[in-house]
């Protein structure tokens, strides 16, 4: 069973669609789609969107976008799960089918949507370092303004139902665990990074992390920056439009990323990312404690909203 082969996107609601794109804009996405009552937002990848954002009196975190590169594997996954296979109704097109993980998140599951023409950026810097010079009569000039997200990297969706949402993302959906933390009982898990099922290809250390927690939703969505100085970029431009950082920066244990936090207008938390691990078949799960120096190797002390609520 191949399963689930990436994220395409998270999904919010928002009482006002204006300020969520300018909020969306100043950390580096781009307007795929407008509607009267939907927003889509794409990365420089060729992913149609990675953000959706549908207009709703309460802010409020839905749910994310699967991408199954087989449509067999739709069928099957929905038949397992009693959910309808139809033409998508949204931008991007494709099949998909709808399902509710355990802790009540939606999930899409999407074969066939529409890509779109990378869109042109510099290359990722060339860094020296004290082994090697690798940048030779070449100076290191990146303009200043937003980040430019690559694509979606990953979303950490909370929730009550810990051991049946891993269980679903894992047995239904056909991803494997990477690294588990435990708070107190070694044996008693409470976040499951899950990484796609790629055999000997590699993989983000994890494309969905589940936590426990006493409300169900989304913890975080992460986005990859074109290079390390690209998410520098992006950070000062963000404080320099008054927008709320939440933590960094910083570099993870876990999936080794170089992280920034931030907040949108609703509270929802967004992360810029670089340089996480890739892993394969041949990896084999670690299980640390879930405190704060296990949640970077180095970084600012962390904000209390990173731990699971419960």
């Amino acid at each position: 069973m191949t399963g689930v082969t990436g994220i395409r996107y998270v999904r919010y609601e928002a009482p006002d669609l204006d300020l969520m794109e300018r909020f969306l804009t100043d950390f580096g996405l781009i307007r795929s789609v407008r509607t009267e009552t939907a927003l889509y937002m794409r990365g420089t990848g060729s992913e149609h969107h990675i953000h959706v954002t549908e207009w709703g009196e309460n802010a409020r975190a839905v749910g994310v976008g699967l991408r199954l590169d087989d449509r067999e594997d739709l069928e099957r996954i929905a038949a397992r799960a009693g959910a309808a296979v139809e033409p998508s109704n949204e931008p991007g097109g494709g099949m998909r089918a709808v399902l509710t993980d355990p802790n009540g998140i939606r999930v899409d599951l999407l074969w066939g949507q529409a890509t779109l023409e990378p869109l042109p950026v510099r290359e990722p810097l060339i860094l020296n370092d004290s082994k090697k010079a690798r940048r030779l009569g070449s100076l290191q000039r990146p303009a200043r303004g937003p980040s430019h997200v690559a694509r979606i990297e990953h979303a950490v969706l909370e929730g009550p139902e810990f051991s049946a949402a891993v269980g679903f993302y894992c047995d239904l959906l056909g991803m494997q665990v990477s690294d588990r933390m435990y708070a107190d009982d070694p044996a008693e898990s409470v976040v499951a990074f899950l990484h796609c099922n790629s055999g000997a290809a590699y993989t983000d250390h994890h494309t969905i992390a589940v936590a426990k927690g006493g409300t169900s939703g989304i913890h975080h969505s992460a986005f990859v920056t074109l290079d390390w100085d690209d998410l520098m970029l992006g950070h000062y431009h963000l404080k320099s439009c008054g927008h709320t950082h939440d933590w960094g920066i910083g570099r993870h244990i876990l999936g080794s990323e170089v992280f920034d936090y931030w907040r949108d207008p609703f509270g929802n938390q967004l992360e810029h990312c670089i340089d996480g691990d890739m892993v394969n078949d041949q990896h084999r799960p670690g299980n640390i404690a879930l405190v704060d120096e296990t949640l970077s190797i180095w970084s600012p002390p962390p904000n209390p909203a990173q731990a699971p609520t419960a």
